[in-house]
């Protein structure tokens, strides 16, 4: 039981980390530009403001969420999230375009671009509050601090395969980044997400009856 929820948590974490958005088109950019290092650090910054985001969340509002009514928004809210960004990862995948440009960036550079283009996203912290709440919620009810802490950290290795994944696709072989192989991405991560979403609609609002 346990493995098989840790499964389902990995690949939440890369279900989160694949819609083509902002941070992924800069991993892309960068990694065509200037190899996998480049790609991987853009992703590093991104995931260290994830874990910012997580870690406000965790210490914030964990004390409030054991209410019926406090789940069943978070639960609601995440659902929203999850739909919303999936069907927007598909919509927007038919829209993605590469600029190739040759400039060499430094690795601390590519860490703070990540980051910025995260932190300065106004979802970014509206999507943590959803997922990683009803998260809390779902593992609260049956799990230990420290499973949850495991729990956590499978969602990391996630996004983490997803980044060196990216990193290794761009700086190894662009014939691999052709519209089709993008819209596909686009298209599974965006429906694994609405996936989610549906599940913990679900669950939202089985709390409410």
């Amino acid at each position: 039981m346990v493995v098989s929820v840790m499964v389902s948590f990995l690949i939440l974490g890369l279900s989160l980390g694949a819609p083509i958005g902002p941070v992924n088109a800069a991993r892309i950019e960068k990694g065509i530009q200037n190899g996998f290092a480049h790609s991987w650090m853009v992703g590093f910054g991104s995931l260290m403001a994830d874990g910012i985001f997580m870690s406000c969340v965790y210490l914030g509002l964990h004390h409030f969420i054991e209410t019926p009514f406090i789940q069943s928004f978070l639960w609601l809210f995440g659902a929203f999230v999850l739909l919303y960004s999936g069907i927007e990862g598909m919509m927007r995948s038919n829209r993605f375009s590469i600029i190739e440009n040759r400039n060499k960036d430094s690795l601390i550079h590519c860490f703070f671009n990540g980051l910025l283009l995260s932190v300065s996203n106004p979802m970014s912290m509206m999507f943590w509050l959803g997922i990683y709440g009803s998260i809390m919620v779902k593992t609260a009810e049956t799990a230990t601090n420290q499973q949850l802490l495991v729990y956590t950290l499978m969602i990391f290795i996630g996004l983490t395969i997803w980044d060196l994944f990216v990193a290794l696709i761009t700086s190894g072989g662009r014939r691999f980044l052709t519209p089709a192989t993008l819209k596909l991405i686009a298209l599974l991560s965006g429906l694994s997400l609405v996936a989610f979403g549906v599940y913990f609609a679900i669950h939202g609002i089985q709390l409410f009856l």
